[in-house]
């Protein structure tokens, strides 16, 4: 069995393995890594050989780490990176190359019900009765979207919320919150298996998802880098951020959401935490629109969308998919008994 690792930023790790007897048997390691001294990778090879088969990556690499002296440089790779490529050799690790993906275009619901739906879809790709899928929200009134652990009198300022009627809505993934009025942001959620995220910590795992994102900004004439733990951001300053969730199962909820064209007086009406992060920054005041995507790309926020989603469907294997009805009237009946309630909103005070 052969598996293969592209470290992000790094080299091609691949391992060619066997079991034998629920162990790992001869097992090679190869790539365009650097490694010094070179006499290194036969040690690599033999920390491997004798492993039990559902050793954890976490396992795989102290057992290399164990084995080398510490003079040994590995360059352009780790060995966690290793215990990835002969996890994905035996099956329990995946590749994007593994998977096709559900693809859902923009749909304007209620921005209530693309809380909820992210909860209906995660439960369903958990289940294994639909593909991982990847969707964009789109929404026809404003609301805030808070982060699971958030405190919502430290982050909302009612007398704002209630005087431009924005309602509050708590999410299921953590970070932070989303100003969202119609047309002044570009959501999009990802659910996938776990195992596309095995080995990977939850900083890596946060570039991992998004990676994708990067050569799409790319096209669209925006330089952009990944900044940890959770931010993609430009030459011209910060451009949206990521927020995660990973469910018992495995299943993991990556979304992110980048500013379109942001009134931010309104915002900082409404969000307390925007004042503190602008003081933080030096900034006396802010303008009066944030409006990094907008002004970078010079498209309209439905080309932007547009471009995204067919460079996602270039790169992975997709179909074009939809909402049914069951899914719908499961987000709604969400909506009515948990994400409206006062006991989910108001769970962290």
């Amino acid at each position: 069995m052969r598996g293969e690792y592209k470290v992000r930023g790094g080299k091609l790790v691949a391992v060619d393995v066997e079991v034998v007897d629920g162990r790992l048997a001869r097992a090679h390691v190869s790539g365009d890594f650097f490694l010094e001294p070179d006499s290194a990778l036969e040690d690599i090879d033999a920390a491997l050989n004798g492993m039990p088969a559902d050793s954890s990556v976490k396992e795989l690499a102290a057992a290399i780490e164990n084995a080398l002296d510490d003079d040994v440089a590995m360059i352009g790779f780790n060995p966690e990176s290793v215990g990835i490529a002969v996890r994905r050799a035996l099956g329990h690790a995946l590749r994007w190359e593994d998977l096709t993906f559900d693809v859902i275009p923009a749909r304007v619901l209620d921005p209530a019900m693309h809380v909820a739906l992210d909860q209906v879809i995660s439960e369903d790709v958990g289940a294994g009765s639909r593909n991982p899928t990847f969707r964009f929200w789109d929404w026809d009134a404003p609301l805030v979207v808070i982060g699971s652990f958030q405190s919502y009198r430290n982050e909302i300022d009612q007398e704002g919320a209630d005087k431009y009627g924005i309602q509050v809505v708590r999410r299921i993934s953590g970070g932070g919150a989303m100003f969202m009025e119609p047309g002044n942001c570009i959501t999009y959620s990802l659910v996938t298996p776990g195992a596309l995220v095995e080995g990977l910590s939850f900083e890596q795992s946060y570039a991992f998802l998004d990676d994708w994102v990067l050569g799409a900004l790319a096209e669209v004439g925006v330089n952009a880098r990944y900044v940890p733990l959770n931010d993609i951001a430009s030459d011209k300053g910060k451009i949206g951020g990521a927020a995660q969730r990973r469910f018992t199962d495995g299943t993991v909820l990556h979304h992110v959401t980048s500013a379109y064209d942001i009134d931010a007086n309104k915002m900082l009406e409404v969000l307390r935490i925007g004042r503190e992060k602008l003081s933080d920054k030096g900034t006396k005041s802010a303008n009066k629109r944030v409006d990094p995507m907008r002004s970078q790309t010079g498209m309209s926020r439905e080309a932007i969308m547009s471009s995204f989603l067919d460079y996602f469907k270039n790169r992975y294997d997709t179909v074009d998919a939809d909402y049914t009805a069951e899914d719908l009237a499961r987000a709604e009946e969400l909506v009515a008994t948990k994400f409206s309630t006062p006991e989910w909103t108001f769970r962290v005070p």
